[in-house]
């Protein structure tokens, strides 16, 4: 019997490279495939602007996690048992700081343990502005910090740093006062490079393997960054010198910016809802300062806006700062600004 096998066995063999060969390749190559997802470090974001930076440096490597997600703001949310879960997994973690996102910091102490973690609040280069207190309703062009507002972002960090009664912005101790400033920073494009050079020097360290993906991604989203910052202010030049009123003052740095004229807020934090007394100040403000719009916000109660509106010539339009209609990825932070220059531009010119 074996040896009339012999012949038969002979031929199998010589026939199974051929027919092997495609067989085992297909394993090898999702294999393969495997082991470049799992390279891919899992990264956890706060919220979605910082989100949409990090995914647009992370593209050909990974998604990064958001936290806050859809219309929930960093001022009012609450941690969920699947972002505790992120966290404790996470390799690298990115936030803009306890001014902001003050319900991570404990979490953060927790369960990042193992994380690298980047409070963005602290990049290099960043314009920092001081609060606003009490959401004053007089123009701000008798402040040092806003005379500079149309110039170069190396003017208003020098201007910032003269001021003898804050701390340079560029002293990256870590020891520094998260609530001394507004940590709404995002709302500057420039303030946007200064945090994607954080997230990319941050990212290459904890993954050095795609480190030349990082910094391709990375000069790619400076120059997209740098386009943004001339369109928008060509969009806003021409109703820049109109007075309106914001929900809360979150739009500072957009303001500085670009030289848009906030005349105030209806409240200092969103977590502070103004009482009757507040709101009757602002209604009568509203025409003493002859604002022309006054903007909610979509987290929030809208009926506040109209309650100050009623009876004045002003408008109202919606802004939103923290992207909550916005669907996250690594194009968001452009649409954000766009929608933000463009309800401005909008409600001012027809106003």
């Amino acid at each position: 019997m074996k040896r009339a096998l012999g012949p038969a066995l002979k031929i199998l063999a010589l026939r199974m490279p051929a027919l092997a060969i495609p067989v085992l390749a297909i394993p090898t190559l999702l294999f393969s495939g495997t082991m470049r997802a799992a390279d891919a470090p899992a990264v956890v974001t706060s919220i979605k602007p910082i989100h949409s930076l990090v995914s647009a440096i992370m593209q050909g490597v990974g998604e990064p996690e958001l936290i806050v997600d859809g219309a929930a703001s960093p001022h009012t949310y609450n941690l969920k048992p699947s972002n505790a879960r992120a966290l404790q997994d996470a390799k690298v973690i990115f936030w803009v700081g306890p001014g902001l996102e003050a319900f991570l910091e404990k979490p953060l102490q927790a369960l990042g343990r193992d994380a690298s973690i980047a409070a963005l609040d602290d990049a290099p280069g960043l314009v920092k502005l001081p609060f606003r207190e009490g959401g004053a309703f007089e123009p701000h062009d008798d402040a040092p910090e806003h005379e500079s507002a149309s110039g170069q972002h190396d003017e208003a960090d020098a201007a910032h740093d003269a001021d003898p009664g804050h701390a340079s912005d560029h002293d990256h101790d870590h020891d520094h006062d998260h609530d001394t400033f507004d940590t709404h920073l995002w709302l500057d494009p420039m303030n946007a490079k200064a945090m994607a050079a954080m997230i990319t020097t941050t990212l290459v360290a904890a993954d050095p393997a795609n480190a030349l993906t990082y910094q391709g991604n990375a000069k790619a989203l400076d120059d997209r960054l740098d386009a943004l910052d001339t369109e928008i202010k060509g969009m806003v030049a021409p109703v820049k010198d109109k007075p309106f009123i914001v929900f809360h003052d979150a739009y500072q740095y957009f303001e500085h910016r670009y030289g848009i004229r906030v005349a105030g807020s209806i409240t200092v934090s969103p977590e502070t809802i103004p009482g009757a007394e507040r709101v009757s100040e602002i209604h009568r403000k509203v025409g003493e300062l002859g604002a022309t719009c006054v903007f909610a916000e979509p987290q929030f109660e809208p009926r506040l806006v109209n309650v100050v509106i009623e009876g004045t010539r002003a408008k109202s339009g919606v802004l939103d700062p923290e992207a909550a209609t916005l669907k996250a990825g690594p194009d968001l932070y452009f649409n954000l600004m766009r929608g933000i220059a463009n309800s401005m531009k909008d409600c001012l010119s027809s106003a």
